[in-house]
């Protein structure tokens, strides 16, 4: 399946966080656009999170540690590990998961 993530319709999963989804057998993709000073409560999950900034600066805390996330960046958050974060600019973040996300289908 090919999919253009300029054809999908973005849909707010949490406040300031807009996000473009595809969904395969095992994992999600998400493209989101995130506004400056948008909030990630801390939270956890049993999916694997890969993060990647593609434009603007994300603070982003996992079990603690404080990640400043720039352009290039990518990281790795294990399942069920606690994590937030925040927009410190505008932001266009690729996220992918898993297993898929099945509350964002």
């Amino acid at each position: 399946m090919i999919y253009k993530f300029s054809d999908i319709q973005p849909k707010e999963i949490i406040k300031g966080f807009k996000g473009k989804l595809v969904h395969g057998a095992n994992s999600t993709i998400a493209l989101w656009e995130v506004e400056e000073g948008a909030v990630l409560h801390e939270h956890s999950h049993v999916h694997e999170q890969t993060t990647q900034v593609l434009e603007g600066e994300f603070e982003l805390v996992v079990e603690g540690e404080k990640i400043i996330c720039r352009s290039g960046m990518i990281v790795i958050i294990p399942s069920n590990q606690m994590h937030s974060g925040r927009a410190l600019t505008s932001c266009k973040i690729l996220d992918t998961f898993s297993p898929r996300r099945e509350e964002y289908m």
